[in-house]
């Protein structure tokens, strides 16, 4: 007999309610692409999860305790510069290959290997913004915010890193200027991860179509690239310039991309309902959309939890989708404002002015 609810994705919002469905004696399964329990290199930074969303989750699913162990308290520094260097503030490894409803009006889940599953009383895709159960609902699809960011990494086996230590220090650094911004945000096995963050077309770094090669000659040929024209670096702080050169390896590519507010206003269907980024990816730029999906993970179980898992399951899911609708809604239009903000030609002024404001009240 199939398991009451299947989650197709094993990241923050289906491991969150994976795990408070396992505290509430519900049964379930999770479908996950990567067979490693640990995350694929170079996917996601350091997290800030917040006290009544993320944290509260956490809570419910008696993880406090493993996170209070885990959690970096020092990692509290945050800084913003402008360009010229100037400091202004401190402070189941199983591929889902597709899903579809069949003519008995059941979710059947397709596998990579060929085999297939079925007979879930709720199918829960947290399977990202590429997911493949979104369209059983909708069929928006996210589009690109014209904002990218270019990674790289600074090891503690880099000779610059008692620089870079020396400025960020165990948190992270901003600094802005010309419509363009560098993030350096140090990761908890003490490297730093640095994001070039540049307003460009889709494809403007993507393999296929490529200003220049990111990976090849171990980023040799982009660092100069980003470094010699003033389109991009070349006027920047010599100190900040010297993060970037001193990054080591190739470079990753990272488009960043949103749903539409408006988009969040499907009609329920039986059996099935989206969490995380499947429901409502959104850009980085307010640092709450891994908080707002394990909150959707939380205010799912609990309407569950309310209703309960036989007749009334699909009520529960409806309530859940209400709340989470304006929640998805209000992150993805707040992403979208503060993205302007970050991007904007004098972003230092405006931000500073957000910050000071906020630390007065």
């Amino acid at each position: 007999m199939a398991p009451q609810i299947a989650i197709i994705g094993g990241g923050p919002s289906g491991l969150t309610l994976a795990r408070l469905l396992e505290c509430n004696n519900i049964d379930y399964v999770v479908y996950e692409r990567n067979i490693s329990e640990n995350s694929p290199p170079g996917q996601g930074g350091s997290l800030d999860i917040h006290g009544a969303t993320g944290q509260e989750a956490l809570r419910r699913g008696g993880l406090s305790a493993e996170f209070k162990k885990l959690a970096r308290r020092d990692a509290t520094v945050a800084q913003v510069a402008d360009k010229t260097g100037k400091q202004l503030v401190k402070f189941v490894g199983q591929a889902v290959k597709n899903v579809e409803g069949n003519f008995e009006g059941n979710v059947v889940t397709h596998f990579a290997d060929g085999s297939k599953a079925t007979g879930f009383r709720l199918v829960v895709g947290a399977d990202g913004a590429w997911s493949k159960v979104r369209h059983l609902l909708t069929s928006a699809q996210p589009k690109y915010s014209r904002k990218s960011y270019i990674e790289g990494k600074i090891s503690p086996a880099n000779p610059f890193y008692p620089q870079v230590e020396a400025r960020v220090g165990h948190g992270s650094m901003l600094a802005f200027g010309s419509r363009k911004h560098l993030a350096v945000q140090q990761m908890s096995d003490g490297s730093y991860r640095i994001y070039l963050g540049l307003t460009v077309s889709e494809n403007a770094f993507a393999l296929d179509n490529p200003n220049v090669d990111l990976v090849a000659d171990n980023g040799a040929l982009a660092r100069e690239f980003f470094l010699s024209r003033p389109d991009y670096f070349s006027d920047w702080d010599d100190e900040l310039k010297g993060i970037m050169a001193n990054s080591e390896g190739g470079f990753r590519y990272w488009p960043l991309y949103h749903m539409a507010p408006n988009s969040l206003s499907w009609e329920h269907a039986p059996q099935v309902t989206l969490i995380g980024d499947a429901a409502h990816v959104s850009t980085p730029f307010v640092g709450e959309g891994v908080n707002c999906a394990m909150y959707d993970s939380l205010v799912l179980l609990d309407k569950i939890l309310e209703f309960g898992t036989g007749d009334d399951l699909d009520r529960a899911v409806a309530e859940y989708e209400k709340d989470m609708f304006k929640r998805g809604r209000d992150l993805i239009e707040r992403s979208m404002e503060s993205a302007e903000l970050l991007f904007a030609e004098d972003a230092t002024s405006g931000l500073v002015q957000i910050i000071q404001g906020s630390s007065e009240r």
